[in-house]
């Protein structure tokens, strides 16, 4: 019998796959870009991303961490990032394509902050938040030393936090002002391009970040706003569940100081409750990995 599970990381900017032993070290990894055209044309690059990474090989369970909402009971999710998807089941469809495999789905954010706490930046913590700030803005909790998904596995979700109540952005999920509509990628971008930015049409947040890194005022602000935006978010969890650490994770994150001077400042001036000194945010250490790590985690348990 293997010990190899399959680990999948699905979310609105890549599917990735690989094979993780029982030590956490990930194999055989793929991963490709999410075509959001259409509902089976998403799940078309899932399939094909478990065929590639399994090649025919037995398993001995699949984790799947997907961006939310998740519907952990049913194995539904309806990523935000992926308008085709709405209760898409997708535990049930990898299933059909490994029979007699268990398989078990978590948000991406939930999974990242398993994966952390389990080999990465969180090792020790006992009450950790752990935030993927990317194409959106998801997190999760472990308390106690354990995940904790709350009552549909959603908990933690800090994206949604408010953090502009009074002209901020429409946000996806129907409400206003959320975190992730200051720090997602696509959000940061759109923020600077509106304030007078000017970059090529395929410019991403990685193209905002090196001209922040360069000096030019705009960028600057953008990661500033974005940054406040994450440590808001930060102070508002910290105070209701009574955390020792943040990790922050994902491509955005990738900008360093541009992000983490602000979500610390932010912290600082936020976190005056004498139950929190001592919070820290550290950056995630395990990269793209730890949605891979964290997926598995669920199953190897």
């Amino acid at each position: 019998m293997t010990d190899l599970v399959l680990a999948l990381d699905v979310g609105g900017t890549k599917i990735a796959g690989g094979l993780v032993d029982r030590d956490g070290a990930v194999r055989r990894a793929v991963r490709v870009a999410t075509p959001l055209e259409s509902a089976e044309r998403t799940w078309a690059a899932v399939a094909s991303v478990v065929e590639e990474v399994t090649r025919g090989e037995g398993v001995a369970g699949v984790g799947i961490a997907s961006a939310g909402p998740v519907d952990v009971e049913r194995g539904e999710v309806s990523p935000i990032n992926v308008t085709g998807w709405r209760g898409f089941p997708l535990r049930d469809r990898v299933s059909e394509l490994l029979p007699g495999v268990p398989v078990e789905v978590a948000g991406d954010g939930p999974c990242m902050a398993l994966g952390e706490h389990w080999l990465g930046a969180g090792v020790g913590s006992r009450f950790m938040l752990g935030l993927v700030v990317s194409t959106g803005v998801g997190g999760g909790l472990v308390l106690g030393g354990r995940p904790f998904g709350g009552r549909t596995g959603n908990a933690g979700h800090v994206g949604h936090v408010v953090v502009e109540p009074d002209d901020g952005e429409r946000c996806p999920c129907g409400g206003r002002g959320c975190a992730e509509t200051v720090a997602g990628g696509p959000w940061l971008v759109a923020w600077a391009r509106r304030h007078g930015w000017l970059a090529p049409d395929d410019a991403d947040a990685a193209h905002l970040a090196a001209e922040a890194e360069a000096g030019q005022e705009i960028p600057k602000a953008a990661f500033e706003r974005a940054g406040r935006a994450v440590g808001l978010a930060i102070a508002a969890t910290a105070a209701v569940v009574d955390l020792d650490l943040a990790v922050v994770g994902g491509g955005v994150a990738q900008a360093g100081d541009l992000l983490f001077d602000p979500i610390r400042r932010t912290v600082a001036d936020h976190c005056g409750l004498s139950y929190l000194d001592g919070l820290r945010v550290e950056p995630a250490r395990l990269g793209g990995r730890a949605g891979l790590v964290g997926a598995a985690r669920l199953v190897l348990g």
